[in-house]
């Protein structure tokens, strides 16, 4: 497997990986400019020449998966056996210099409810680089000419992120085929729907981060039917409600959309999750 199939597999796998380039090379060294590796949690695609130089590589690519970051780096190393070297000499005579640019795991974000807040927390979502999950048990809510999908002219026809379109009738189910990992926000018409969705997602350990809109005596009455459920103290806490930034009041869709879309991508930076090995 070449490297470009490796970073398409291991994106589609929800599964984090560092490209390691070979983009500055000076005198001698095992490969030319240009040549890439990837590296994931549990495996590593191609090669950028072996010996002490891939070693070093490797390791300083694992440390980055394992700390989640976002940023690349840069590595120089010199082939000599004058240099000390951890993983045995190299003395091609060359000096190199390695990019490392981490590939992250896209977020995934499950808006339950596509009324008049969850369409509008969707036309500001679509503009991330994520997967976006748009669930309702109304198909009407769904329409590609209410959304703007499918070719259709609407609020989402611009859309960077992967959009995915769910109608579904009992829409706590659409919980089971979410990746790991994701970001969900309830919002729908009814409050049983809401009760019951939230009730799922306690139950699922893979679910980031549960937001619920609504009131605080909303939630007084949620928490005493979902503890009767079942569900105990650091369950309950799991859920976020209210959700949206305080610093940004007001009750128009489109201003409860900024503060809840705001909140939420705070949330996605601050988790930055890091996918298992395959």
């Amino acid at each position: 497997m070449d490297w470009l199939d490796a970073v398409r597999t291991l994106r589609d796998a929800r599964t984090p990986a560092v490209i390691v380039t070979l983009a500055m090379v000076r005198g001698h060294a095992p490969r030319n400019g240009g040549a890439k590796m990837v590296v994931s949690p549990g495996g590593v695609f191609e090669t950028i020449g072996g010996g002490n130089l891939e070693a070093t590589a490797l390791a300083r690519a694992r440390a980055m998966l394992a700390s989640g970051t976002a940023e690349p780096e840069l590595l120089t190393l010199t082939l000599s056996d004058k240099e000390t070297t951890e993983y045995g000499v190299q003395c091609c005579g060359g000096e190199v210099t390695l990019m490392l640019e981490p590939v992250r795991v896209v977020p995934s974000v499950a808006v339950f409810g596509m009324g008049h807040v969850g369409l509008e927390v969707a036309r500001i979502l679509a503009r991330q680089h994520i997967d976006l999950h748009l669930v309702d048990s109304r198909e009407a809510m769904l329409g590609p000419t209410r959304l703007g999908i499918g070719g259709a002219p609407g609020p989402l026809a611009d859309a960077v992120a992967g959009v995915h379109v769910h109608h579904a009738p009992v829409p706590e189910a659409v919980l089971a085929s979410v990746p790991a990992g994701t970001h969900v926000l309830v919002m729908t018409h009814d409050h049983a729907e809401d009760l019951a969705i939230v009730d799922q997602a306690l139950r699922i350990e893979g679910i980031a981060s549960i937001g619920l809109i609504g009131s605080r005596s909303k939630w007084a009455r949620f928490r005493a039917r979902l503890q009767e459920a079942g569900h105990d103290q650091a369950s309950l806490a799991r859920v976020t409600t209210p959700i949206g930034l305080p610093e940004i009041p007001g009750k128009q869709p489109a201003t409860i959309a900024v503060s809840v879309s705001a909140q939420l991508l705070q949330l996605i930076e601050q988790a930055a999750p890091v996918a298992s090995s395959p």
